[in-house]
């Protein structure tokens, strides 16, 4: 309301300032002009669909706008980072804006990565590129537990809960998910309405929390999850262990922010503070925790069942394995989160200090899943930070079948990054449930940039793998990849980390350190 009532006040400034001018002194025609002028701005502001920031603060959101075109010419006078943490160059947000509005996203005068500093990464190409795919290629998920297999894309919008998200915003996503065939993640805070209506396709996300097949007392209820999880729309089921940002720690949704429609989607009572635990209910080793996983699969329907977590000790990882092989028991996917990945809710030393990064991540599942000899029954995905098709392509070297992008795509739905979201008082709508300021998110204008985002990115990274040689992601390898250690020095990825070969841990010639954990790691204990 807030918003209106600035442009009424213009307009009544303005025609004030018109009769001023008209009944009294002829100096006031000047005022009276500039006066109308931002009225008529901000009347347009409020009826324009594309500038969530216009809509919800009208005229003087122009100034964010200004600012950021003026940024190439302060840029040397200020140090940018982009949401890697690294210097400026050609901010992340901008590759994925520009994608998202299906702007050409191509710049002159070479890179302004420092080439010759410790960090800095690059493929190595091919004098004989391949030629691009008709289409992209798509990921088979299931298997041989799995009766209804799924087709995913490589890129998909990772887990943001709604009630995280506003209602727009999940909407916008969805739509964008169901347009561009691509898997929308529902983040653990259960299934809206909102992830629904389009008929986008869903990984439901089962979290500490269950929330969507809880009991009252907080404990998994199988009844609901089974008839939830058979709906066409829901094509995965993923449980989380962890997420990147805040490993083995659990949640807070205060009671005041649990309105009746968040209370119905998470079945919690409305107006009291919701905690999700750091740790499940339903299994306590990693025997029961395959265990636990065969049964989610068995009352989807046999739909691709799968968890998520953010790496720790490579002994528990091994662990899991040891109690798939022995139980005969595999997930479908993991998904392997790194440390790097966001959230609105979590503390700093968390955020700093705790969780394996990505990269890391990625290679211990990747080597523990090839030398237990159970890669071939399981695929990975990767969650933490993928914005580019460069993300892409070297996840999928580092061991990924696939990626999720969770602030990358809020971004195509239009958030500025304004770091708010605790608030609810984002101001474009996003990430926020205040109905006045999510309306300010134009569905119909969104979704069509998260398709365009999720297309463009995919297809710069088929260009990549092409340039590469590489006709598949199969044909993608280690060495492809290099990274500058110092001055003078240029490692691959081939070198910089250990790559098991099949069945390596089983046959007793994996490397000393592997082959340890390996010995030491038990099916029916996650002790480290």
């Amino acid at each position: 309301m807030a918003r209106v009532t600035v442009v009424a006040i213009l307009w009544l400034l303005a025609l004030a300032a018109l009769w001023a001018g008209w009944a009294a002194d002829g100096g006031w025609w000047w005022a009276a002009g500039v006066l109308l002028a931002f009225a008529l701005v901000g009347l347009y502001d409020l009826v324009q669909r594309r500038h969530s920031v216009l809509r919800n603060y009208p005229v003087i959101g122009h100034l964010r706008y200004i600012l950021e075109s003026l940024r190439p010419e302060l840029q040397q006078y200020f140090v940018e980072r982009d949401f890697d943490g690294r210097p400026f160059d050609r901010d992340t947000r901008s590759i994925v804006y520009e994608r998202a509005k299906g702007m050409a996203d191509q710049a002159s005068f070479g890179t302004e990565r420092p080439v010759y500093e410790a960090g800095y990464e690059y493929f190595v190409h091919s004098v004989a590129p391949r030629p691009l795919p008709e289409r992209p290629p798509a990921v088979r998920v299931g298997g041989p537990g799995c009766t209804r297999p799924y087709d995913m894309a490589l890129l998909n919008v990772s887990a943001m809960s709604f009630g995280s998200l506003s209602a727009n915003a999940i909407l916008a996503l969805n739509r964008g998910a169901a347009e561009g065939g691509f898997a929308h993640d529902t983040g653990e805070g259960g299934i809206s309405d909102y992830h629904l209506r389009h008929g986008g396709d869903l990984v439901w996300e089962i979290g500490t929390g269950y929330f969507g097949c809880r009991t009252d007392d907080g404990d998994f209820d199988a009844e609901e999850f089974a008839r939830k999880a058979r709906w066409d729309a829901v094509r995965c089921v993923s449980l989380k262990l962890s997420q990147g940002a805040k490993p083995g720690m659990g949640g807070v949704l205060p009671g005041g922010k649990v309105n009746a429609e968040i209370a119905r989607v998470r079945e919690v009572p409305q107006g009291k503070t919701v905690v999700s635990p750091p740790y499940h209910r339903v299994f306590s080793t990693p025997r029961e925790l395959v265990g636990f996983l065969a049964r989610m699969r068995e009352l989807s329907g046999g739909k691709p069942t799968g968890f998520k977590l953010c790496v720790g000790s490579r002994r528990q990882v091994l662990a899991v394995c040891k109690a798939m092989r022995e139980e005969d028991v595999t997930p479908d996917f993991i998904i392997v989160d790194g440390a790097e990945g966001g959230t609105g809710a979590a503390p700093l030393e968390f955020i700093d200090h705790v969780g394996t990064p990505l990269t890391e991540g990625l290679s211990t599942v990747h080597n523990a899943l090839v030398g237990s000899g159970l890669r071939e029954r399981v695929r990975i995905g990767a969650s933490g930070k993928v914005a580019t098709g460069a993300d892409l392509v070297k996840r999928m070297i580092q061991g990924a079948d696939y990626a999720n992008a969770a602030r990358a795509m809020m971004f195509a739905v239009g958030c500025i990054q304004s770091q708010r979201c605790h608030t609810n008082t984002c101001p474009v709508g996003v990430a926020t449930q205040d109905p006045r300021r999510g309306r300010a998110l134009d569905v119909e204008d969104k979704y069509r940039r998260v398709q365009r985002f999720q297309q463009a990115t995919v297809h710069s990274a088929m260009e990549i793998m092409a340039s590469l040689g590489a006709r598949s992601a199969a044909d993608l390898r280690p060495d492809m990849l290099r990274r500058r250690v110092g001055p003078d020095t240029v490692r691959s990825f081939a070198d910089l980390y250990e790559w098991l070969e099949p069945g390596q841990l089983l046959d007793g010639a994996a490397p000393r350190d592997w082959a340890r954990d390996w010995h030491e790691a038990d099916a029916d204990t996650f002790t480290a």
